[in-house]
């Protein structure tokens, strides 16, 4: 596939419908499991099934047969492949020539189905056992100096009960270095909200969208990386609820959309326009923004005009005057000029939001990955609190988060900087003294690598170094290590940048039924609105020495520490044990924990917001000032432009489906930088030619990416874009949000590179 002829053709068509159809199609042919695939799509999001194991989007209550949207049928498909990899692919592959192949290549081997070691002398992984596998994990870990020179990573796959094991065991050990996919994406949200509103979580629920009388949807490609949702926009809008969709690239799923389930639609080539206001907005432009319809708020409140609940306002928050004085102090050039958004469109988007009684904000990386994403959410926050739109049916503030269960990990331990409160209850119910100092996220532990004061790495799931920013220094951080271990089910690049010793665990994976001596289990999911279901396992395991999360844990554990007095050999058998224990950990939140789970449909955590109760310090939701319009540095080279690194609709996270890109139109490629027409001609390019991008920084490394093909796109003026991992490199390592320390990948500072420029500089 990759070495067919690149090509660009603009898609015309609605987003989903018989594309989604036959694309599902396709990718269960592909990997040899149409009919096997197809029974377990009818399991997937199921109530006694499993939960998908790409988007934390939640399932309706209302449930459908099709309850699954085509990424999903993809990540389940390259779960379930029939295609595996053996010790015989590893006796005919050397680490360093596995380093030669694509991502997707690695990807499209197959399953892994047994342990393995890296063995130095051939540069080969070679077969080992379980019990030396756990052996060497715990013999690296007893030698540390210090428990904090080991990383433990996590992603967003490993289901509740695992996370809360490896988040016990971990801080039995000594240290809170919890680096996780989190870390790289929705940590804002987990840092930003608290303070505003005293959680870190969204604050709606799934009948929400069904009593919404406007829905914002900002930073985030819904088609592409949550497409379940794309039926509750589509709902919505036949209801005649407002869409407002700002985002810098406008993706066709947010345009106009065919609902694959919907019978008449299909049967007559129909579709849904999505969004009633796209609001074409400048990289980093969104606090302008959103601080121009605050201006617009304030201003029609001083003369007079009913357009904010003071009610609201007196009773539950602070903070209220100086957000006001603030906004106000802004001129409409400098708030246009820094959105790229017309006052015009503006007061368009101001009059949507206020006449709607009950607005949701539903949000991505588009926002969180800056440099004050943080903050940036915070402003957000302060829209909704104008007009009180927490707390009452069909408003409230979204993260529609990533990765299956991310959210889940956080609220049962996965946390560098865990709460007090938390840490006191891990001591009252295990009985030792966990670790008070914060750890290492996810920049700070490769940050610990470069500086060579980490030394063992533990990857619970992931492709931790193809997410990473700083490529080339993060892959040589990592060589530096004394062992890298990866739990996973397809091998993937992080297998092959790996510490002196390395192992690769098989695991079992979410579509696989977990088997016991206590008889079968079932783990828990929390999807991003706070709902914590149940997901068994439907397939065969991929062969019989793969091993669940849950085993894994606890004999790392029990290698590592051989005189703790918590009962791990238990725990592998028995998960309702492991959930009586979270039940224990978390009293308000999992009480009667494995009684509730008896619930077909699950049980929502509480999130106090929603009662209109704030877990702030001072009891009220808080209104923060942010001064300025600016959430990245400004940087002083004309030559400079924006980009940001977006996945393909052919993608999830790392993993690369295919080198197509439907709704965008690049097929056989994604070596490609998306430029506005005129930025290009500005420059002297030409739409088709290929030219490098280099980072524009002040630390001296040079970071600079070559081959990419331009083509013309509707990118605002001074923005481009490219896929995620590829342009990675670019990214360094410390332009990240200040405060939760996640990269800043929407809004790097790069410059075009041309032959021509390289020759006048050679010469």
């Amino acid at each position: 596939m990759a070495n067919d002829a690149p090509r660009f053709t603009p898609y015309t068509h609605p987003a989903g419908g018989w594309g989604t159809a036959a694309a599902t199609a396709k990718v269960l042919l592909e990997q040899s499991v149409l009919t096997t695939g197809s029974r377990a799509l009818l399991s997937m999001n199921q109530p006694g099934g499993f939960k998908c194991p790409s988007c934390a989007f939640p399932d309706p209550d209302c449930r459908k047969t099709l309850e699954f949207c085509e990424n999903g049928a993809k990540a389940l498909a390259f779960e379930a492949t029939k295609h595996r990899i053996t010790r015989a692919f590893f006796q005919s592959h050397t680490v360093t020539g596995l380093m030669a192949q694509s991502d997707y290549w690695l990807e499209m081997q197959g399953r892994l189905t047994e342990p393995m070691r890296y063995d130095a002398s051939t540069d080969h992984y070679v077969p080992c056992s379980w019990d030396e596998a756990f052996a060497l994990i715990g013999r690296h870990l007893r030698a540390l100096d210090s428990p904090h020179q080991a990383e433990f990573y996590t992603s967003g796959r490993t289901p509740n009960e695992a996370a809360f094991l490896y988040a016990i065991f971990v801080r039995a050990f000594g240290t809170n270095n919890f680096p996780d996919c989190s870390n790289m994406c929705h940590e804002p949200t987990s840092r930003g909200l608290p303070p505003a509103i005293g959680v870190g979580k969204g604050t709606v629920i799934m009948e929400d969208f069904d009593r919404a009388e406007a829905i914002f949807v900002v930073g985030q490609n819904t088609g592409t990386n949550s497409p379940r949702m794309m039926t509750n926009l589509v709902e919505a809008r036949k209801r005649g609820v407002p869409i407002v969709a700002v985002n810098p690239m406008p993706e066709r799923a947010l345009i106009r959309f065919t609902a694959p389930q919907d019978i008449v639609q299909m049967a007559t080539f129909g579709s849904t326009e999505i969004a009633s206001e796209f609001v074409h907005i400048r990289i980093g432009g969104d606090l302008a923004l959103l601080k121009g319809i605050m201006k617009i708020l304030f201003e029609r409140d001083a003369a007079g005009e009913q357009v904010l609940d003071h009610e609201f306002i007196r009773a539950h928050t602070v903070g209220f005057e100086a957000i006001r004085a603030e906004a106000l102090t802004h001129n409409w050039a400098e708030i246009v000029d820094t959105s790229g958004v017309s006052e015009a469109q503006i007061r368009r988007v101001a009059e949507i939001y206020i006449r709607s009684r009950a607005t949701m904000v539903c949000y991505g990386m588009g926002l969180t990955q800056h440099q004050e994403g943080s903050r940036l959410l915070q402003q957000v926050v302060n829209l909704l609190l104008l007009r009180g739109n927490f707390g009452k049916p069909g408003a409230g503030i979204a993260p529609i988060r990533g990765h299956s269960n991310v959210q889940g990990d956080r609220t049962v331990g996965i946390d560098e900087q865990p709460s007090q409160a938390y840490l006191d209850q891990v001591r009252e119910v295990f009985g030792f003294e966990p670790p008070r100092a914060p750890g290492h996220h996810t920049v700070a532990a490769v940050d610990a690598m470069v500086q060579g004061e980490a030394k063992v790495f533990i990857g619970m799931g992931g492709n931790f170094i193809r997410a990473v920013p700083d490529t080339e220094r993060s892959y040589a951080a990592m060589q530096k290590l004394a062992l890298t271990v990866g739990i996973s089910t397809k091998l993937n690049r992080g297998h092959l940048v790996h510490g002196r010793d390395a192992l690769i665990l098989p695991v079992i994976a979410r579509s696989e039924m977990i088997r016991t001596s206590a008889g079968e289990q079932f783990v828990t999911i929390e999807d991003s609105v706070s709902k914590v279901t149940a997901s068994r396992g439907v397939l065969e395991p991929a062969s019989p020495d793969v091993r669940p999360e849950v085993e894994i844990v606890c004999r790392m554990a029990m290698a590592t520490l051989p005189d703790s007095q918590i009962p791990w050999e238990h725990y592998i058998h028995d998960y309702h044990l492991i959930r009586d224990k979270i039940a224990e950990v978390y009293p308000e939140i999992y009480s009667n924990f494995s009684e509730r789970i008896k619930d077909p449909k699950g049980f929502h955590l509480d999130v106090p917001p929603r009662r209109r109760t704030w877990p702030t310090p001072n009891g009220k939701a808080n209104f923060l000032l942010f001064p300025g319009l600016a959430v990245n540095v400004k940087v002083a080279d004309p030559s400079m432009l924006r980009l940001a690194t977006v996945r393909s609709h052919d993608q999830f996270n790392t993993t690369i489906y295919s080198y197509n890109d439907r709704y965008r139109g690049v097929h056989n490629n994604r070596m490609v930088l998306f430029i506005n027409a005129e930025d290009r001609a500005e420059r002297g390019l030409t739409d088709g030619g290929t030219v490098a991008l280099e980072t524009i920084s002040e630390d001296g490394v040079t970071r600079r990416v070559e081959g990419l093909t331009v083509i013309d796109y509707p990118m605002p003026r001074g923005a481009v874009a490219g896929y995620y991992p590829e342009l990675n490199p670019l990214l360094p390592l410390e332009y990240c949000d200040r405060i939760s320390g996640t990269p800043a990948a929407k809004s790097i500072p790069v410059r075009v590179i041309t032959a021509a420029d390289d020759s006048r500089v050679t010469g």
